[in-house]
């Protein structure tokens, strides 16, 4: 996800804390936002009107599956080819990273990805409750001092939105390499009462095999040791 920058917020939209944009897109990416873009982009339905998930890919899909950040699209591309029967939504309001995945899809024999090119929040009151498999988030902003702390994604207002959005037995994947995150997020993952913990690990060779890394992981591994968290969505009832 993007660092810095102030908030935004168009009339009742949640207030995002974040870049929209980076440095200038080549002609080439900005082509695939002019064409390939439309065509995967979810638009969320008017007040009162809830999406289909399953609807949105081309043949059917056993589950619909949530990346939130998706960065530079990377992992979305490794988990749709490890997972072929699983449709995935890609959520990434940074331009430049919505370019990046668009250029690892186009070309490929992929078909299975759909991109919200905004906050995810503001997809989540359009998602029907349960519809989804697992989420994804990793390496959000971190968001350090103490003062900015409600905009970490991970707390208690996203959770709720997650539990909501999550089927029993869904799995919840965080990453971050920021100390301060790391203490965060396992406060606040371990304080929900929809969440059961199933993981938490800096030992990535203890992780499944069907968590690849991330570029931007291996560009911090040189730093700060990053911690992977697993919880799991509790049954309802």
């Amino acid at each position: 996800m993007a660092d810095g920058g102030e908030g935004t917020r168009t009339d009742d939209r949640p207030r995002f804390y974040g870049r929209r944009s980076g440095k200038r897109l080549r002609r080439t990416a900005l082509g695939l936002i002019e064409t390939l873009l439309p065509r995967l982009a979810v638009t969320v339905p008017g007040a009162g009107v809830a999406l289909a998930p399953h609807d949105l890919f081309p043949r059917p899909v056993e589950q619909v599956w949530l990346e939130v950040g998706f960065g530079g699209g990377e992992h979305v591309v490794a988990q749709a080819r490890l997972h072929p029967e699983v449709g995935i939504i890609g959520c990434e309001p940074f331009r430049n990273g919505v370019a990046s995945l668009l250029g690892h899809l186009n070309g490929s024999d992929i078909d299975t990805v759909r991109i919200f090119p905004e906050d995810v929040r503001q997809l989540f009151p359009a998602l029907p409750e349960g519809t989804l498999g697992r989420v994804f988030v990793l390496f959000p902003d971190p968001w350090p001092k103490k003062r900015h702390a409600e905009r970490r994604f991970i707390g208690r207002e996203n959770l709720d939105s997650l539990a909501r959005l999550m089927a029993d037995g869904a799995e919840l994947r965080v990453a971050s390499d920021d100390p301060v995150y790391q203490d965060w997020a396992a406060e606040q993952l371990r304080a929900h009462p929809l969440f059961e913990e199933v993981q938490v690990t800096a030992d990535r060779t203890e992780l499944p095999q069907d968590w690849p890394p991330t570029r931007y992981e291996l560009k911090c591994l040189a730093e700060n040791a990053p911690v992977f968290f697993r919880f799991r969505r509790k049954a309802r009832g």
